[in-house]
């Protein structure tokens, strides 16, 4: 739904505009170049719930462009993958998170590793870059998600025999917020079995607190809400709180534990990664803060955006049912556990061997990530001025954001069929994956804040799309139902995806 502006907005817009001339002028006196202004804050306002959709249109007539965020403030926008590359790689120490990012997240990620720059950004990657390297996390890891996996399973199984239709996204999500809680802080939240009023209190309150911040990007009256503590700010301030309680008391719960270990006792709960950043230096007093924010940026980010990929991955593979016809199959084979196989002795069966050679599987997933990215939006700050490589400039202080979503359907990018979902496209003529430039294909960043943890997602998706595919068959309960998407900070589908289940 289109809605028109009104008097008052119209008349902001052209002083904005104006403003915007003022400065274009003034800058092409001083002989440097700005990108095109396409529009306002208002603007992005009006298209909230659309938001996607609407930089795309942007993008398909500008490959880089300013919206206005005030008079004195406007954000970069761009879908060139030469600007991506300066940004991500070329220049990486004039790009970063910035104060405003920052500023935006602090109160729910606080000094956490996705929302600093710097020292803190340097220590907290050089440890977990270690961490995430090591044989007994990916072991630990392999094992939680096929766990996982097998209680999906048989959750999908019963829906099959009941013949009603089921909500597949809010199953994905839980089985990836039990697999990421584990794996990061070594509790079992049991999200897909039913937990507790107060770990599902929790879960609440994190998900409610990601979508507030999230509104922070496009709402330049949040510091006054937040300091009158009103509408969106108080309820958000609420739910960090309930997030906090929790957090907390898992950590006081750990620090605990290793306090009361007997002179000799090997570590304790060394498998997973909060445990390891407490142990990281024996010698030194813990920083209950640290840890929270710490543990807090890991598990969202692996909280949601496993389970909205899978959710959109299953999305396209119910449109295009000869794509998931053909994963089924390569999955059989490579996996040969035989026909009556139970879901436990498939998981079990399911080696990185095996894994590797579902290649096909490997291709939709990386498909469904092209048409559908984990982070729509990312933005940088630039810490001085500069000269991209399309030749406009960028002062100090501005904030340029890149935008996979709008890459992936470009046509300059991807060519004529770039909306298509047509997974040979990552194929070479042996059938095998082949990589893609990270700058044009920055799903999971690239350069030195390339994602830690994509090979884990990737093994997440992979494992949990096997067990599934190789026991079910799944349409749309209405073929003609359309879905959107959530603004939050990973793109998730709304209102959600309602599948039809067969057993084979």
């Amino acid at each position: 739904m289109e809605f028109v502006l009104l008097p008052f907005p119209q008349l902001l817009f052209s002083a904005a505009i104006f403003l915007a001339a003022a400065v274009l002028l003034i800058s092409n006196r001083l002989s440097r170049r700005y990108h095109p202004v396409v529009g306002t804050f208002l603007h992005q306002l009006i298209h909230s719930r659309r938001l996607y959709h609407y930089h795309t249109e942007l993008s398909r007539r500008h490959k880089s462009f300013r919206i206005f965020m005030g008079p004195f403030n406007s954000i970069i926008y761009t879908s060139d993958p030469a600007v991506v590359e300066h940004v991500l790689r070329s220049s990486f120490h004039n790009y970063g998170k910035g104060e405003r990012t920052h500023e935006n997240m602090e109160d729910l990620l606080g000094d956490g590793i996705f929302a600093v720059d710097g020292s803190k950004w340097r220590h907290q990657r050089k440890v977990a870059s270690y961490e995430f390297t090591t044989r007994s996390l990916r072991e630990h890891s392999g094992a939680v998600f096929k766990k996982n996996a097998v209680k999906v399973a048989q959750v999908v199984s019963d829906a099959a025999g009941s013949q009603q239709a089921i909500e597949i996204q809010d199953l994905f999500i839980k089985a990836s917020t039990d697999s990421i809680f584990e794996v990061v802080c070594g509790i079992e939240l049991n999200c897909l079995q039913g937990s507790s009023e107060e770990r599902s209190g929790f879960v609440k309150a994190l998900d409610d607190a990601n979508s507030q911040i999230n509104r922070r990007f496009i709402n330049p009256f949040w510091k006054i809400m937040r300091f009158l503590n009103t509408g969106m700010e108080k309820t958000l301030r609420q739910n960090i709180r309930v997030v906090d309680d929790y957090l907390y008391k898992v950590i006081h719960s750990k620090i605990a534990k290793m306090s009361n270990k007997t002179p000799g006792e090997s570590n304790v709960d060394k498998d997973d990664i909060l445990s390891r950043f407490m142990q990281e230096d024996p010698n030194k007093s813990v920083d209950h803060k640290y840890l929270r924010d710490i543990t807090l940026n890991f598990v969202v980010a692996g909280k949601d955006s496993t389970a909205g990929a899978l959710s959109w991955f299953l999305y396209l593979l119910c449109k295009h049912p000869s794509v998931q016809e053909k994963i089924a199959r390569e999955v059989k084979q490579a996996v040969k556990t035989g026909e009556h196989a139970t879901f436990q002795e498939f998981a079990e069966n399911l080696t990185d061997a095996a894994l590797e050679n579902m290649q096909y599987l490997y291709a939709a997933i990386n498909e469904t990530l092209r048409l559908y990215p984990v982070i729509p939006l990312d933005p940088k700050v630039c810490f001085s001025d500069d000269t991209l490589p399309d030749g406009f400039s960028i002062r100090k202080g501005e904030t340029i954001t890149y935008q996979p979503y709008c890459m992936g359907r470009m046509k300059y990018i991807w060519g004529e069929d770039a909306e298509e979902f047509r997974p040979e496209r990552w194929l070479d003529e042996n059938g095998i994956v082949r990589p893609e430039n990270p700058f044009k294909f920055s799903v999971f960043q690239a350069g030195p804040r390339i994602c830690l943890g994509k090979e884990f997602a990737y093994r997440q998706m992979k494992i949990l799309s096997a067990v599934l595919l190789r026991f079910f068959v799944f349409q749309l309960r209405n073929e003609k139902e359309t879905v959107g998407y959530k603004m939050t900070m990973t793109l998730l589908v709304d209102p959600g995806i309602y599948v039809h289940v067969v057993r084979k």
